[in-house]
């Protein structure tokens, strides 16, 4: 999940104690940049505090073919950060008498597994057992398809349950779909409109709506993924099949007003704020939580395609920070680590900001066999020359910052710490931690 690993990669990176609106925004340019000069990094940032906005900044494209530059008005399909709104939605129902938290699923959907047992908090909470509607149903193969509520309904009524509702946390998108299913019902209207209605018209997000694969319009995003030592589109979904589990559009600066206003109380009131905020088992209500150093941010990470989206806000500072991308080579996790720690006034070596001609003995730190388990890498030398061999292929890696050393061709990652004798590979959204055994 990327909220597990965003939060075991960046727990240790941040000990702040106090946040200044004047952040560096000269560096998070350099930052930035360098990435998108490197042909490493594609997407669109944002930052606000107290509502007002404090940066903003695309790189990369929106198509490449067309070599179409992105803006900050760039849309991007934001995936499961569509949960955030489907959880407003249901928080809305309630406080208007219309639902209940403890309602069962069987009042909706009386023929889907454990339905009489399931109940609207079990949904929001991840904590029903239903199985996730898009794993070991062949998925890609009709990603790109129509298919209607009943179909889909099907498909989760098939699956069955993986576990007893209430008995444990399983992020499920079927649980999603479902409460945008409900929400339809209770308002008596298409999901698209309930959103328009209660949220994206009340908050004036010009640029946050319900998509699918035949309303793309020309300030939308294509998404791409690096291989072959180029960008490739990936094929496109069919968001309609995703609903409220993660069908909608947005800009990071529309995300930055839509995650302000859920926490200064617009979209609903203190009570059931703080019950989207209350973890059980890690998982909140349409929320999830990470710890910076001693800070606490909320919010949820969304995937669709190569599409990914971060939505996080700290509320001791009323920080708004979002960024969106469509391709990813340069890990995710670091990029947003670069970010905060500028944000934060933490110290940041910019990447490839030096020059690192190393000599053969600067490379005997990270020599040796390193191991995972299932992955395992031998790290020689050739002379000024860091070697990786992995299932007998050997690669050069070149340096790009302290202990940090990269193969753009293969898109991997290798983040050495000699002190801990410990080896980090990362691989776009993936992160893998490997200890050395000799």
């Amino acid at each position: 999940m990327n909220k597990i690993i965003l939060f075991l990669f960046l727990s240790s990176i941040l000990r702040f104690s106090s946040y200044g609106q004047n952040i560096n925004k000269e560096k998070i340019d350099q930052f930035l940049d360098v990435l998108a000069s490197q042909d490493l990094a594609m997407g669109s940032l944002s930052i606000s505090q107290n509502g007002n906005l404090l940066y903003q900044k695309a790189i990369g494209y929106s198509s490449i073919d067309k070599k179409t530059p992105a803006t900050v008005s760039t849309k991007y399909r934001i995936g499961s950060a569509t949960k955030m709104f489907t959880a407003v939605l249901i928080f809305q129902l309630i406080e208007e008498g219309k639902i209940k938290l403890e309602q069962k699923l069987s009042d909706f959907y009386p023929n889907l597994p454990n339905a009489n047992k399931i109940t609207i908090s079990d949904m929001l909470y991840h904590r029903s057992g239903l199985h996730d509607y898009t794993k070991e149903t062949n998925y890609p193969e009709w990603m790109d398809k129509p298919k209607t509520h009943d179909k889909l309904l099907e498909i989760i009524k098939e699956k069955g349950s993986d576990f007893e509702p209430n008995t444990k946390a399983d992020y499920s998108n079927s649980n999603y779909l479902l409460l945008g299913y409900i929400i339809e019902n209770k308002c008596k209207m298409p999901y698209a409109k309930a959103i328009d209605k209660k949220i994206t018209s009340k908050l004036k997000l010009k640029d946050t709506y319900y998509g699918s694969i035949f309303n793309i319009n020309t300030d939308e995003n294509i998404s791409f993924k690096y291989s072959d030592n180029k960008w490739n589109t990936v094929k496109k979904t069919n968001l309609d099949i995703h609903g409220g589990a993660g069908a909608l559009i947005s800009t990071p600066t529309d995300m930055t007003v839509f995650i302000n206003a859920l926490f200064t109380n617009k979209l609903v009131n203190k009570s059931s704020l703080s019950k989207m905020k209350n973890l059980i088992d890690d998982y909140g209500m349409g929320l999830f939580s990470n710890k910076y150093g001693i800070e606490t941010s909320f919010g949820h990470n969304g995937r669709v395609e190569e599409f990914y989206t971060a939505v996080w806000y700290f509320p001791k500072q009323k920080l708004s920070f979002v960024y969106c991308t469509n391709g990813i080579l340069y890990p995710r996790t670091d990029l947003i680590e670069g970010v905060l720690k500028i944000c934060f006034n933490q110290e940041f070596t910019i990447p490839f900001s030096k020059n690192y001609n190393l000599k053969p003995e600067d490379l005997d730190q990270y020599l040796g066999r390193y191991s995972s388990g299932q992955i395992v890498v031998n790290c020689t030398k050739n002379n000024t020359k860091l070697l990786i061999e992995s299932k007998g292929k050997t690669f050069e890696v070149e340096a790009i910052t302290d202990n940090y050393f990269m193969n753009k061709e293969l898109g991997y990652f290798f983040e050495f710490n000699p002190e801990k004798k410990n080896l980090l590979i990362k691989e776009t959204d993936n992160i893998y931690f490997l200890k050395k055994v000799n």
